[in-house]
């Protein structure tokens, strides 16, 4: 029944939008009384958390799991760059709809805590993998934090605004960006 009211409370908050999520709606859609909701979440604001917070938690497996399996560490291999940044573009595309409410409708003190800690597991594991690359000159925290801002509001901007720039050139950016992140004596 959780699950239900979870996804159905997905499902209205991108449909219907932030401004017209409602209880009720979400009841509705889940096909369960208000009461019976209300036994698992007591209001708007207690749904649109539990939401968030496993949007957040699909994100941050996405990513990490595309640095895992990027194969062997080289960020001088533009093709070892490209494909983290794809897999990127690609966790942010699977729900552009949500990725839109969360980043243009919902009041930032909604949703601030979970796109930090977002922010920081990603910086954390972009540390560890610039830290295993060889990138040892300068602060691996203040490198893998510039990466993380830069790469997340500009591949967030490009999910949401469509701009007339192709994947693929967005994609040789991003590859130039981190270019200047290769091992350093």
């Amino acid at each position: 029944m959780v699950e239900r009211i979870v996804e159905a409370a997905r499902v209205v908050l991108v449909r219907d939008g932030y401004d017209s999520f409602t209880t009720n709606r979400v009841a509705d859609e889940a096909r369960v009384s208000p009461g019976s909701l209300y036994q698992y979440f007591p209001d708007k604001s207690a749904l649109v958390t539990e939401v968030m917070d496993r949007w957040s938690a699909e994100i941050s497996d996405r990513v990490a799991a595309s640095l895992a399996g990027a194969g062997p560490v080289d960020v001088q291999n533009p093709g070892t760059v490209r494909s983290i940044a794809d897999a990127l573009l690609t966790a942010l595309e699977v729900d552009a709809g949500l990725l839109r409410i969360v980043w243009e409708e919902l009041p930032a003190v909604r949703h601030r805590a979970a796109q930090h800690a977002l922010e920081l597991r990603v910086r954390e594991l972009l540390a560890v993998y610039l830290s295993a690359a060889g990138v040892t000159a300068g602060d691996p925290a203040a490198r893998a934090w510039v990466i993380v801002m830069a790469v997340e509001n500009v591949a967030v901007r490009w999910v949401l605004d469509q701009p007339k720039i192709s994947r693929a050139a967005l994609l040789d950016e991003f590859t130039a960006l981190a270019g200047g992140y290769g091992p350093r004596g």
